[in-house]
């Protein structure tokens, strides 16, 4: 039998020939050791040129193509290419592996960069996106990740001089970014005027905000900024490749083959040019440069390494040279040489030598090359071309001897025939050609057999026979030199092969896997002497194998490096070396052959990370000495543990079922009963497939797990406590090394591991994220700060936790097989070992990754326990057959027989080990286990009398083993709990069913008794009495799925699945009689009530048969049911049966001949049941889910006092519903301890105890069912129903505006008006008649615009800056006005500007950071964060780019910017709160899941996240005593929440406590002592909270809703706000104490009938408040005096905006009907007039004296300014009015509105406004009119984007172009125009320019747009896309612009955000 293990000898990695220089950069370095690194194919090499020496670093599984040098020269970061490709942090001294980077990049890694400390890392990748990463490398975690650009970027740095600024360069674009919390900001590369926008493949930084960078047209663009501020032209001829900056200046490189030096001022030093030197050769490219001291090394396109010494520059030295671009093939070995000869489709052959490792020769040939030969004598050298010639060269001088091309394909295929007479050349053309090489290689023979391409071929060693292989498969033999094809196989048989380098044939059948018929192998070559084979493969592994190799799947040795496919591999002549060549990797590798008996002293080598995979995965040949698999643990790899629904699914299900039900939800539903249940007792413990999970804790008590329930069991009082927290199956369990903690790890599609203490049994920690399917196995680490868990996934995965802080510190894929068991190392913590299916790996952690090596064993074992030992080094671990391996490091020393059968549990005590085995023996050892001290077995014989239960068989199964208070603890593969005493006895101390579903359960008719019956073929009696024990138990023959007490309780009928079914003496379980009628199982079994004389026997096979007990016949047949029957239910009398089927069918039988009966739904009520456990029924139609399509309702019962009824269903939910429960989905209580499916629920005799049993848990669970009115308030107790009630407290219009707000995204808004037609910057231009000669006769051109009213001297405006902002975003948003330093400063925010005012000197000043819209702003209240504010603001989708939502945190006093945090929360963020120590915020999004958000802003890392809630949330705020609770409040909902590790913990309001009381919307959220939390409700209530349970109602503490409430932190007194009606009692303001039961009210002097509060926040003996009307107003506490801080509009847009002809004073006019008067030096609003409907338009006098309002429904007014009182008004429109003008002389008014006219009045004609002409035949509606300056014309823009000049007062068109330029304007507000098209940008397509404003010196033109941008251009400006500086703040859409006298100021008015913005003008100096 030949041997089917892989061999003993191994290969080492010795030389790789090559660079990769094609489509990398910037990939060539020194080190400290002065080594020089790089990469190729997926190696990192390390080259010391000193020595001649390469070591290699082996960590990737794919292409390298990045690379980046540590700061320190020590550390080297390498990416790769792949589907989930990673990055590498390796020590070039050691080439080990210091961090893994992974899971944020696909495609590949396309650039790194370390900061200049080293603690950072940036990363590209080549996703869509080209996302950029920044990494914590060291702790493998992200710290910000961004989408970098549309297009490739080639390269990235950081700023070495300014922390956190980066560049990025690629495809025509260059980035400068910042970094700021977690957010990455991007701001384009300005190339303006300066040079040519193009793609920049470099970058280098310098000091000064200096970047040079490399540009494909060969220039260096010089950055100032983000400016591009000169070019150095011609730098290189062509692209510029690369750029690396050193202490002494720069250097670049590019594809001119020219390496330039410039010095630190990038002045040219000098120039080498690779090219002229002797090496050199025509289209030399370099691709990257390193310039160190005074040596330079260059890498080129062509895998060239040159080294150049700086004084002698024009001598380079060629230190490594490789193959270039292009396929390689060809390889040949010399027969006597240690030569290896190759060739590529670059067209060169090359020969190496591998002694030197230096490339000795090389020839270009005319084609590419695709194979060749060495005759074997070694002076001929034949090369395979592609085009099917072939060329004959001597070795010496590599002068041709003959070139022959017979065929027209690729020869693939050459080979010399061992005698030397003859050349086999296989061609493409399926032939194989024969030459006589004597004969001057004439062809002598010729082989025809093949039908496709020959792949290989070997000669015989007498030279008289040659097989071949070709591309279909067919191994074929021919007869040399002839030809002839053999076809006897028999004279075969004796034929000896020279070489073999074929893959087909029973020699080499292993080489194959078992199953399959792929060919991926590309080459082999066998070993004869050592009897081993390598082949390579088109996945880059390179395997040995035994040589011959026969069966199929043999096992090998594999080996990467190579990246791709492997074109070939050769053994060298003497054997020595493996030379393997990599096809698209163009490179050579030269493997050291270490035969076996060296293999045994190289093992002290340390073995390199991934290539000591000894035994690989693949393999999968069975080997002979495999043990057969044991069948517990066979059964148990195949558990899958998948569900149907899990529970994180149902959120989503029930939304989309609610929809179908909105309508029954408005019916009046029954109220949840108002008693409950609480869980007692659990008999079970799950051991049949889950180890190692029983401890003792600190206190003695027993922890282990069953069903979805942690349970702290205490011996002593035999009672039971329940940590609650799971939803489903857990399947592991690990104790702290304290003893107090414990982790379990549950089922579920994203599984969660808990970690609770064993006492409060609360959480601490929840941890989930990253394993799929569920969670296997857990360890803690030995100072208990780490945890280990394995995941259920198909890979097995392995994370390490920081389990406090919630954070995953690796993960890594385990392994495909089943893992068992992880363990940490209790010395170094950094390391783990992991068990399982057929491994055993040693790992440790490398940033945020593992790395695995495999354990050394020979045969693979399957392990199924492990431990630690004494020494970091020694682990013992149990094996499948009943061994213990001892292992030191990775090395098997010895294994040791312990058991008969697997060992399934082993324990490490202070001197020696506890082991547990399938043979029921528990074996106590030494600490070298040598001498096993002492064995109990498990029997019943040794049973200790206070037992609480019976043992089921002798030695079962031991699954679990834990050791402490001198007893030994027992757990069961049959669910039995043990304690052994030293000395021997065993006592039982919990039991519970063995695997199988539990269906059947009945309860005694009069005594705490209950029956169950289990697929485990058991029918067990429990006593259901405090003393809770197992009071007998009898095997059965066949499983049972129901059981019944007869009404005296002495009987019990037990139901089979084989279809027959027995009844038993009650006490003795002896049989009284059975029968065997059905074929199904027996489903349901009932004895009749009173005397128990008939018994109905429900089967599968849809009858009931009716048995008469006395007689034991059977005496009726129930028939006519179609299904499976699941429910059975006697009436009182005996006489009738209610059926219940599978199909949910409902049927009647009358006893005891079985008729069928019908009878009507409301008889069926009236009947009076003996029991009711029957599921349909109007009586229970409530019952049922929403989402019963995937819950079934599997069990009922009715208690006894007919007010409750229990159901249990699919999901494991135990509910409790108030009987009968009529209409659909009525309320319950529900209650999860169960995992999956409930089977069945019986109350006992009394009611005082719910019984119910789990079918795949096989758990029997006892409650204590707890009357109304006895109630502490717990954890269990949900009350829930599928479907909110509708009614949500009312209606109120300014909650429903903001809850359906749409807001805006400034980047998307779109028109503001209904513009038609092309915009200005598309209409081509008509050429106008006159174009003027250059030199004129004519006239001068007459100014554009009047500019009297400025001084002598004209100076253009640079600059403004934001001076004033008259606005307070009150209408939509809460909260948002604060107190800052003790009361002297307020902030508030409006559009996207954060604003403090400081209340003496009324200055504001301003954030402006902030993209787009604030919505919510929060201060930070802990003295060590002192004016730190966070805002945050509206954003498109979370995809983490600049239009993210984002929050930015910030200086108040400063104004920096301390933290910017990008969110997921797409739509924006709507709500902010600090924690009391003030390092976290929470935030909560507009996202449709309303996610909630916990950050540490400091670090912009984001600690847990959740979904919050179906409907909006308005408020969600920390509890202002701590980091971890928080509530939140919004539509119909109120949620307390708990951050408990990583993970967020919810609990839902429970409102059951108060009659009547319903569930609100809520709208705010305040706080008091003890727990309490008050909410603010939409009626006006506020709801009081004990933890989360509703004790109070404050009824109609305001008569609206309650919109903000402020918790005082000094003396915990509340304010409130909300929207009331003035009066003398009341007001929306209100000053609460601590309990919320007294108060004070405060009127707010407004003037508003109603005043609507939406922000308070009180400061020392003063209230600020801010309304829905814009207004913020300062309240004293003791006086009551209102002091009115901020004014603004209340509803917009402000459209109308008019400044004042002489003083610094300008009005505004707004769909609010309100006209304001502001006073700009004075900053604050000096007058309002409210005219009682919305105003458009406003326009002062020429003097001043006189102010015209134009309105919204046609009419204007003219009011005098001096008194405010109305001069005339008149309406002759119907629409808006767009624009008002007086002329400049005073006469006219000129009245613009929507229909399409401009009408014309006479001022002097008297106030009674008589129309005297209009402008007709206007083709849209007027936007802005101005008058000329001698008042005759007046131009009009319109909305088909077309400006018309009419005259006045006669209203006629001037359509004469040259006499339209010669007009003088007085003003100018049009956008359109020849003189304005500049101002149009390129991306108006969906939006416009809406407003503008020439200054009053002509010389600037200010306008605003769609987008919220204030722009400054000069005037006039007719070139398109006019350079410009843009001003933000606002939001989308300005309406207006002004410019005031004087131009001291620009006024902007705001549609979206209501505010007006003055910005002061900074002019240019003389």
């Amino acid at each position: 039998m030949a041997d089917r293990t892989a061999p003993n000898c191994h290969l080492r990695l010795e030389w790789v020939y090559g660079y990769r220089g094609h489509q990398c950069r910037n990939n060539l370095y020194y080190t400290a050791a002065k080594e020089i690194v790089y990469f190729v194919a997926g190696v990192g090499v390390v080259y010391n040129t000193r020595e001649h020496k390469q070591k290699f670093y082996l960590g990737h599984n794919d292409d390298i193509i990045s690379l980046a040098l540590h700061p320190e020269r020590v550390l080297v970061a390498t990416g790769q290419v792949g589907k989930e490709p990673y990055i590498c942090v390796w020590d070039s001294y050691t080439v080990q592996t210091v961090s893994i980077l992974k899971d944020v990049h696909t495609h590949g890694i396309a650039c790194l960069a370390f900061d200049l400390e080293g603690q950072c890392l940036v990363s590209v990748g080549l996703d869509s996106k080209n996302t950029i990463c920044v990494w914590d490398w060291r702790r493998g975690k992200v710290l910000a990740a961004a989408p970098g650009h549309t297009d490739r970027i080639f390269d990235i740095s950081w700023d070495l001089y300014q922390p956190s600024k980066l560049v990025s360069c690629g495809v025509k674009h260059i980035k400068f970014w910042s970094l700021c919390g977690n957010a990455l900001t991007p701001k384009r590369g300005v190339f303006g005027k300066t040079g040519d926008l193009q793609t920049i493949l470099c970058l280098a930084c310098a000091k000064d905000e200096v970047t040079y960078s490399g540009a494909l047209n060969g220039d260096i663009y010089v950055w100032k900024g983000i400016n591009l501020m000169r070019t150095v032209q011609g730098a290189h001829g062509s692209g510029i490749f690369s750029m690396n900056a050193c202490e002494e200046g720069f250097a670049t490189g590019g594809r001119d083959g020219c390496v330039r030096l410039w010095d630190l001022n990038f002045k040219p030093i000098t120039v080498i040019d690779l090219r002229e030197t002797d090496q050199g050769y025509k289209g030399l490219s370099v691709r990257s440069v390193c310039w160190r001291g005074d040596h330079i090394l260059v890498g080129t396109q062509d895998s060239e390494i040159f080294e150049i010494v700086v004084h002698d520059r024009n001598k380079p030295f060629l230190i490594m040279q490789g193959h270039c671009e292009g396929e390689l093939w060809a390889l040949a070995v010399h027969p006597t040489k240690p030569l290896a000869m190759t060739g590529s489709d670059d067209r060169s052959v090359r020969i190496w030598s591998l002694i030197d490792h230096a490339l000795i020769a090389r020839c270009n040939m005319e084609e590419p090359i695709r194979c060749a030969a060495v005759s074997t004598d070694g002076i001929h050298l034949a090369l395979g071309m592609k085009d099917g010639s072939f060329t004959v060269l001597r070795v010496r001088d590599m002068t041709e001897v003959v070139h022959i091309k017979d065929r027209k394909e690729a020869i693939h295929e050459l080979k010399y025939s061992p005698d030397g007479a003859h050349l086999a050349v296989g061609s493409n053309d399926n032939s194989v050609d024969i030459y006589g090489v004597v004969q001057r290689y004439k062809k002598v023979g010729e082989c025809i057999g093949s039908t496709s391409f020959i792949t290989h071929m070997d000669w015989s060693t007498d030279s008289k026979y040659l097989q071949t292989n070709d591309g279909s498969g067919r191994r074929l033999f021919y007869r040399m030199p002839s030809g002839k094809e053999v076809t006897n196989r028999e004279e075969l048989k004796l034929v000896q092969w020279a070489t073999w380098t074929c893959v087909l044939g029973p020699e080499v059948n292993g080489i194959w896997p078992k199953y399959s018929d792929i060919n991926d192998i590309n080459s082999v070559d066998a070993n004869f002497n050592n009897q081993v084979l390598v082949t390579a493969d088109d996945y880059g592994l390179v395997k040995l194998l035994r040589y011959p190799c026969v069966k199929k799947g043999a096992k090998f040795k594999k080996y990467l490096g190579h990246s791709a496919h492997i074109t070939n591999a050769r053994w060298s002549h003497d054997y020595q070396w493996v030379i393997t060549i990599g096809g698209a990797d163009h490179s050579v590798f030269q493997w050291k052959f270490v035969p076996e008996r060296k293999s045994k002293e190289a093992l002290h080598i340390a073995p390199q990370e991934i290539l000591a995979d000894s035994n690989s995965e693949e393999s999968d040949s069975d080997q002979s000495d495999v043990p057969e698999m044991d069948s517990e643990i066979e059964q148990e790899t195949q558990l899958t543990y998948r569900r149907q629904v899990y529970k994180e699914d149902l959120p989503q299900l029930k939304e989309q079922c609610k929809e179908k039900h909105r309508a029954t939800a408005m019916k009046k539903r029954e109220r949840a009963p108002g008693s409950g249940v609480k869980l007692h007792f659990i008999h079970g413990y799950r051991g049949y497939d889950c180890r190692s999970n029983l401890f003792y804790t600190q206190t003695g008590e027993i922890v282990y797990h069953v069903a979805a329930v942690g349970v702290v069991y205490n011996r002593q009082q035999n009672t039971q406590r329940f940590y609650m927290g799971h939803d489903d199956d857990i399947l592991c369990l690990a104790l702290h090394p304290l003893k107090d903690f414990v982790a379990t790890g549950q089922v579920g599609r994203d599984s969660s591991i808990h970690i609770w203490d064993t006492e409060m049994l609360k959480p601490m920690s929840v941890l989930k994220g990253f394993h799929q399917l569920g969670v296997c196995a857990l360890d803690f680490s030995a100072d208990g700060k780490r945890l280990a868990s394995v995941g259920l996934d198909d890979n097995h995965t392995i994370v390490l936790w920081d389990w406090r802080k919630g954070e995953k510190l690796s993960a890594m894929r385990g392994s495909k097989d089943k893992i068992f068991v992880v363990k940490i190392n209790p010395y170094l913590p950094d390391k783990l070992i992991t068990a399982g299916v057929k491994h055993m790996k040693f790992w440790h952690k490398a940033g945020g990754g593992l790395i695995g090596r495999k354990g050394n064993m020979g045969k693979t074992e399957t392990m199924m326990c492990a431990v630690y030992g004494w020494s970091e080094e020694m682990v013992f671990s149990g094996t499948c057959t009943g061994d213990i391996c001892i292992w030191r490091d990775m090395f098997l020393m010895k294994t040791v027989k312990a058991h008969d059968g697997p060992v399934f549990s082993m324990h490490a005590l202070e001197k020696g080990f506890v082991t547990g085995g399938k043979d029921g023996i528990v074996a106590l050892w030494d600490d070298t286990f040598e001498r096993c001290l002492k064995t109990y077995a498990i029997k019943r014989a040794v049973l200790a009398p206070g037992s609480k239960g019976l043992l089921l068989e002798d030695n079962p199964s031991i699954r679990a083993i834990s050791l402490g208070h001198g007893h030994i603890l027992v757990g069961t593969k049959n669910g039995e709990i043990l304690e052994v005493d030293k000395s021997g006895p065993i006592t039982l101390l919990v039991q519970g069913h063995m695997e199988g579903e539990v269906w059947g359960l009945a309860t005694h008719p009069h005594l705490p008794l209950c029956a169950t019956v289990s697929d485990d073929k058991t029918l067990r009696i429990w006593d259901l009495s405090p003393s809770h024990c197992m009071l007998a138990v009898r095997k059965l023959r066949k499983g049972g799925r129901c059981c019944c007490f007869s009404p005296d309780g002495k009987a019990l009928a037990v139901g089979l699945n084989d279809g027959s079914f027995i009844i038993v003496n009650a006490d003795t379980l002896e049989d009284l009689v059975s029968f065997h009628h059905r074929k199904d199982i027996i489903s349901d079994i009932r004895f009749s009530p009173g005397a128990g004389k008939y018994l109905a026997v429900a089967s599968g096979d849809s009858f009931v048969d009716i048995y008469n007990v006395m007689s034991s016949k059977r005496v009726g047949v129930c028939k006519g049911c179609l299904n499976y029957i699941t429910h059975l239910d006697w009436d009182r009398r005996g006489k009738l049966l209610q059926v219940n089927t599978s199909a949910k069918e409902q049927f009647f039988f009358e006893a005891p001949r079985g008729k069928r009966q019908t009878i009507p739904a409301t008889e069926v009520e009236k009947i009076d049941w003996s029991t009711w456990t029957c599921v349909l029924g109007t009586s229970v139609e409530g019952i049922w889910p929403v989402i019963s399509e995937v819950a079934e309702v599997t069990a009922a019962c009715l208690s006894n006092d007919r007010k409750v009824l229990a159901t249990g269903d699919d999901l494991g939910y135990i509910k409790l519903f108030k009987y009968p429960v009529k209409g659909k989905y009525g309320k319950f209580k529900r209650y999860v301890a169960h995992s999956t499916h409930v089977t069945n629920v019986r109350w006992t005799h009394d009611d005082s105890l719910l019984v119910t049993v789990g079918g795949g848990d096989t758990c029997l669970m006892i409650w204590a069912h707890e009357p109304e009115g006895h109630r502490e308030i717990r954890q269990c107790d949900s009350e829930e129903s599928d479907i909110e009630s509708e009614d949500d407290g009312g209606y109120d219009s300014d909650v429903t505006r903001e809850n359906e707000i749409n807001y805006t995204i400034k980047a998307l808004s779109t028109n503001m008006r209904p513009m038609t037609g092309v915009k200005p910057h598309l209409q081509l231009k008509e050429p106008s008649v006159d174009e003027r000669p250059p030199v004129s006769r004519a006239l001068p051109q007459p100014e554009k615009l009047q500019t009297n009213n400025v001084g002598k001297k004209k100076r253009p405006i640079e600059e403004l800056v934001l001076e004033l902002v008259f606005g307070y975003r009150g209408n939509d948003c809460r909260n948002n006005v604060h107190y800052l330093n003790e009361g002297t400063d307020i902030i508030y925010h409006t559009a996207s500007v954060g604003i403090v005012l400081n209340l003496t000197t009324s200055c504001q000043s301003f954030y402006v950071e902030h993209s787009d819209d604030i919505l919510c702003l929060t201060i930070n209240q802990h003295p060590k964060f002192p004016n730190v504010v966070a805002t945050g603001q509206v954003g498109d989708i979370g995809d983490m780019s600049a239009t993210s939502p984002s929050i930015h945190v910030w200086d108040a006093m400063t104004k920096q910017t301390l933290s910017v945090l990008r969110c997921f929360h797409a739509g924006g963020v709507c709500s902010v709160s600090f924690s009391a120590t003030g390092k976290l915020l929470l935030s909560v999004g507009l996202d449709p899941e309303h996610t909630v958000t916990i950050w540490k802003w400091q670090e912009g890392a984001k600690v847990a996240s959740r979904i919050g809630h179906t409907q909006r949330i308005f408020v969600a705020e920390f509890r202002p005593d701590s980091d971890t609770h928080f509530v939140s409040v919004g539509i119909k909902h109120v949620r307390f929440w708990t951050l408990a590790g990583r993970a967020l913990l919810s609990k839902k309001g429970v409102l059951s406590t108060l009659e009547d009381a319903r569930m609100q919307t809520m709208l705010s959220v305040a706080f008091g002592a003890n727990n309490l939390t008050f909410t603010g409700t939409i009626s006006g209530d506020v709801c009081v909270w004990k933890e989360h349970i509703l004790v109070r109602i404050v009824a109609k503490a305001h008569t609206g809703p309650v919109f903000t409430m402020y918790t005082t932190l000094r003396d915990g007194l509340i304010v409130t706000g909300g929207k009331e009606r003035p009066s003398k009692e009341g007001g929306a303001l209100k000053l609460w104490d601590q309990e919320l039961k007294r108060c004070r009210a405060f009127r707010l002097e407004t003037g508003q009938i109603i005043d609507c509060v939406r922000s308070v926040c009180r400061g020392k003996g003063k209230i600020l408040v801010g309304t829905r009307n814009a207004e913020i107003i300062e309240v004293g506490e003791k006086n009551a005096a209102c002091n009115i801080l901020v004014n603004g509009h209340m509803d917009g847009p402000i459209w109308g905006l008019g400044t004042h002809p002489s003083r610094d004073v300008f009005l505004s006019a707004a769909e609010d009907g309100t006209v304001r008067l502001w006073d700009i030096p004075e900053k604050k609003m000096l007058n309002k007039v409210n005219l009682g409907h919305p105003a458009h338009t406003i326009s002062y006098s020429p003097e001043g004296d006189m102010v015209a309002i134009g309105m919204k429904n046609g009419e204007f007014i003219i009011l005098l300014v001096a008194s405010l009182k109305i001069w005339g008004k008149k309406r002759d429109r119907r629409s808006p009015i767009q624009d008002i003008r007086f002329s400049p002389n005073s006469r006219y008014l000129a009245v613009g509105s929507n229909e399409c006219a401009v009408d014309f009045y006479d001022l002097t004609l008297g106030p009674q406004l008589n129309r005297i002409n209009s402008c007709r035949d206007i083709p849209s509606f007027v936007m802005q009119m101005d008058f000329s300056a001698d008042s005759n014309y007046v131009q009009i823009s319109t909305g088909a984007y077309k400006r018309l000049v009419y005259e006045v007062p006669s209203g006629k068109q001037v359509t004469e172009q040259s006499y339209i330029d010669r007009i003088t304007w007085a003003t100018w507000t049009s956008v359109l125009g020849d003189e304005v098209v500049g101002i149009w940008s390129r991306n108006t397509d969906k939006a416009d320019v809406t407003c503008a404003c020439v200054s009053h010196s002509g010389l600037n033109i200010v306008t605003g747009d769609d987008f919220g941008m204030v722009k400054l251009f000069d005037f006039p400006c007719p070139e398109k896309f006019a350079k410009h500086k843009r001003f933000l703040g606002h939001s989308a859409h300005l309406t207006n612009v002004r410019f005031t006298n004087g131009d001291r100021f620009v006024v902007s008015a705001g549609g979206d955000d209501r505010s007006l913005f003055v910005w002061r003008c900074v002019h240019a100096p003389h």
